[in-house]
């Protein structure tokens, strides 16, 4: 006896016809939230008093900051703080890098010399290092090139003349920020798997290659973030080079108040400047992240493009 399938002739393989799935309309709504919006407008309206208020208030003298955003005095100072910033995270960097190789090597002299360095620098105020260097003149007069231990000296500068205000803000900044910027690119060095080391010394690469074509290119992804924090932050750091007298932009505003007395209209002129700087060197460090963002994913190709010359030859 041959049983016929429900919804089909005698001896089909067939089954029952089967509609296709019907998509329900969702109708979601979104719950209301009181809280948000009497918040937002409470924030709002806070801005917009704290606006009105600085705007109309007489005491601000806002004639005379505009007067003095375009000083060349003001300018002068912004371009020693530029100079300031840059050239102290330029030895700054170097200064990291070679600590945090130290502090990697194998020796335990230099394990020992990157630790003490970082150890010092960073346990010590850098107002108090700004003040050292700019008053070094009482502890060696002079400085010389000859023969070490109380022997002749060829070549010698007394100490006044050669440590100026600048010289002062410069060696106190790059050294203390080469003690921060060694303890980021260290971490940055060990983020990298330390199989990636082992397989290229194992295809004959000396220590130098290796940091330079393995480590060092994929380390920058995570060294690149906080050493823009460090750059922004230097930037607003040189402000503590008034108490020697640097010529930068915060000495020189108040050189200016204490001539004209307008103490507030002068500290902010000096914070506008410095956050027009703090907000170009955020852009910046926004597209430099995204650069290294995007050249991410082709990294690994990179880095065996620069394993292959090393590779041996097959047999």
């Amino acid at each position: 006896m041959e049983v016929t399938p429900a919804g089909g002739a005698p001896g089909s393989q067939e089954g029952p016809a089967v509609e296709p799935p019907v998509e329900l309309p969702i109708d979601a709504v979104r719950p209301p939230r009181p809280g948000r919006l009497i918040g937002a407008a409470v924030a709002l309206l806070f801005l917009a008093w704290l606006a009105y208020t600085v705007i109309v208030n007489e005491n601000l003298h806002w004639d005379v900051i505009v007067s003095f955003l375009g000083d060349g005095r003001i300018l002068g100072g912004l371009w020693v703080t530029i100079q300031l910033t840059v050239l102290s995270m330029a030895i700054g960097l170097v200064l990291g890098v070679l600590a945090a190789v130290m502090q990697l090597s194998d020796s335990p002299v230099f394990r020992g010399t990157s630790a003490l360095y970082t150890w010092f620098f960073r346990g010590t105020p850098l107002l108090v290092q700004l003040i050292f260097w700019f008053n070094i003149g009482l502890v060696f007069p002079s400085f010389g090139i000859g023969v070490p231990f109380g022997g002749p000296k060829l070549v010698e500068w007394q100490a006044n003349e050669l440590i100026t205000p600048f010289t002062a803000a410069l060696l106190g900044l790059a050294i203390n920020e080469g003690a921060y910027m060694a303890e980021i690119v260290r971490a940055g060095i060990r983020s990298v798997d330390p199989g990636q080391r082992e397989a290229a010394e194992a295809l004959g690469m000396s220590h130098r290659q290796v940091l330079r074509r393995v480590v060092l290119p994929q380390a920058m992804r995570v060294i690149i973030p906080p050493t823009g924090n460090q750059f922004i932050s230097m930037l607003k750091t040189t402000s503590m080079v008034s108490v020697i007298a640097g010529a930068e932009l915060l000495t020189v505003a108040q050189r200016i108040y204490l001539g004209n007395f307008e103490v507030i209209a002068m500290l902010i002129v000096a914070s506008i400047w410095y956050i027009v700087l703090t907000t170009i060197a955020s852009v910046g460090q926004h597209f430099i992240e995204k650069r290294f963002e995007r050249g991410h994913a082709a990294l690994g190709a990179r880095v065996r493009r620069n394993l292959r010359p090393f590779a041996k030859e097959p047999a």
